[in-house]
């Protein structure tokens, strides 16, 4: 992997969980090291057990899954310890998590206390580890948010977590994380949930942290292009074992393994349009609008006070002028907060506009302003403008099985029931590409992927003509990324669907739509064909935005020279 010395070598670590149906191993025979001061990238799809190896290192292992066999040795000044010894519980492997070892986890709204203030969360491993008092805590942990340039670290002390965004939350973790100066520092895919400004920034604040600090980094990702952006040395796994390491440019350049070269293929796939959208014809005389926004708005009032008065107002979306036709794929991209979302929310009424018009071309030509709909004509409206959600597992009901999953539009609407419901539920599982026969299955029985093609089939059920897709790849790999967007494609051809697709991924957006629209603090700024905006943007928020995507090529790595947008005064 590297001349470097090792800080720290994992040597055929083997970790199993048992089940009703056997012993499942999650980590089959993993060895690989991680060299001192340099970033080693453990990359795979989800399920490779790229997380479990991590967890492992700390023994942090959810039960009742266990380390069954293999060694973790870090390499200390004190001398060498093998962690895969201690005890989970045992006082030498509490010392040395958060101290020597630190890790960042995926998701930090779930990671951090909604209870507690920022303050005390990070000054709590100053306090374990170093025995400083609480007021110095406070202190140390005031320099630490300074380091990881949270604004006014003395208030953001004293606030808690649900007051931050998303990226400043990752940041307060970093901070924790950073607290004991640890030598090695574990990032669990720490930026997947963030747009991509967002994670163009953690990731130069963590490499100039570990460039500072002389830490020893393992990222992992399953985006290839975050790799080629960071890495030093690369570790590819699938399905519990190490199908090809060493350094980035090599395994980047030349990669030996097909399961490597499929996850680049992958990712060089979404930077080009989509075969599937450039083999259309375009029709001679483009076809009217199906669905026309005319100014629409949406303000959400800021209450403070026990009186709960107004003391300000957010507008989400400000004055938002778009069109949509049949058989078209009109993208929305922007980062958290630009309003994407709740301009999806309210073209179906989700959240009722402030102001503006929402006019949508029935089958007939006849046209109705969604905005105004009421009764029979917004629940007639609302069959043909379905919505597929960001998070597969969070929008569907764990107790209800698949049938009564994508069959419940059609039941509610008294469209079918008995033999019939079931026929037509197995004919949309078909379309999807999800086996009938799984019907009867709950939804914890399906992958990421097989969950968002059920979300998909559902909303297909009532034979729609808009769909409005509200970041409905962001929680997939790569590799299930791309076969989830030429679903959607061929499923537009057959159907002849209009798609609204919101998204924060430039490279999906290329891939996917015909037209974009960029969104910022609820204005769109730019909008024209995908191949103009992606390749020659004219707004200097679109270049910010197209300049912070990482390219899946460590030989061109850019995100430090990114543009960064500031508003006009």
């Amino acid at each position: 992997m590297s001349d470097a010395p090792a800080v720290l070598e994992i040597q055929d670590l083997h970790v199993s969980f048992p089940t009703r149906v056997g012993l499942v191993r999650a980590v089959d025979g993993v060895s690989f090291s991680l060299a001192r001061g340099r970033t080693t990238c453990v990359v795979g799809e989800s399920g490779s057990g790229k997380s479990v190896t991590a967890r492992s290192i700390l023994q942090i292992v959810d039960p009742p899954g266990r380390i069954t066999s293999g060694k973790i040795l870090f390499h200390r000044p004190e001398g060498t310890v093998d962690l895969a010894s201690l005890h989970p519980r045992g006082r030498p492997i509490r010392q040395l998590r958060g101290g020597d070892i630190a890790m960042i986890f995926q998701e930090p709204m779930s990671s951090l206390s909604p209870v507690h203030k920022v303050g005390d969360q990070v000054g709590e491993a100053l306090r374990l580890h170093l025995g400083l008092s609480r007021r110095a805590a406070k202190e140390r942990a005031i320099d630490l948010l300074a380091q990881v340039e949270i604004p006014d670290p003395r208030k953001a002390v004293d606030r808690y977590t649900f007051e931050f965004s998303g990226g400043m939350r990752q940041r307060v973790m970093i901070a924790m994380a950073l607290a004991c100066d640890p030598a090695v520092l574990i990032a669990d895919e720490p930026t997947t949930a963030l747009d991509v400004t967002t994670q163009a920034e953690i990731l130069d604040l963590i490499g100039r942290l570990q460039e500072s600090r002389g830490m020893t980094v393992m990222f992992i990702t399953h985006d290839m292009g975050v790799v080629a952006e960071i890495a030093h040395d690369v570790v590819v796994m699938e399905r519990g074992r190490v199908r090809e390491s060493g350094p980035v440019r090599p395994v980047f350049a030349a990669p030996r393994d097909p399961y490597t070269r499929m996850l680049l293929g992958n990712v060089t796939k979404l930077e080009h349009p989509s075969e599937i959208r450039l083999a259309r014809t375009p029709p001679a005389v483009p076809p009217a609008p199906i669905l026309r926004l005319e100014d629409l708005s949406m303000i959400f009032p800021i209450r403070k006070g026990i009186m709960r008065r107004t003391v300000g107002e957010v507008r989400a979306v400000d004055g938002v002028t778009l069109d949509v036709r049949p058989g078209e794929t009109l993208g929305v991209v922007g980062e958290s907060g630009s309003g994407k979302t709740t301009l999806g929310r309210c073209i179906l009424r989700v959240t009722d506009p402030t102001a503006g018009a929402i006019h949508y071309r029935r089958a007939d030509g006849s046209e109705i302003d969604l905005a105004k709909a009421e009764g029979e004509a917004l629940r007639t409206a609302r069959c043909e403008i379905r919505m597929v959600f960001q998070d597969p597992f969070a929008s569907l009901n764990p107790r209800m099985t698949v049938t009564q999953i994508v069959g419940e539009p059609l039941l509610v609407n008294g469209l079918a029931r008995g033999a019939e419901l079931r026929d037509r539920v197995s004919h949309l599982l078909e379309r999807v590409g999800i086996d009938p026969s799984w019907a009867e299955r709950y939804p914890h029985a399906f992958s990421g992927g097989q969950r968002q093609r059920i979300c998909i089939a559902r909303a297909l059920a009532l034979k729609p003509r808009v769909i409005v897709a509200d970041e409905a790849t962001a929680a997939l790999d790569v590799s299930l990324r791309a076969r989830m967007l030429d679903l959607l494609l061929e499923l537009q051809d057959e159907l002849n669907l209009a798609y609204v697709f919101i998204s924060h991924d430039i490279s999906v957006i290329r891939y996917m739509c015909d037209r974009v629209a960029v969104m910022h603090r609820g204005k769109v700024v730019e909008t024209g064909e995908a191949t103009q905006v992606c390749d020659e943007p004219t707004h200097a928020y679109t270049k910010a935005l197209l300049s912070a995507v990482p390219r899946p090529d460590p030989e061109a790595r850019r995100i430090h020279l990114r543009h960064r947008y500031t508003v006009p005064a």
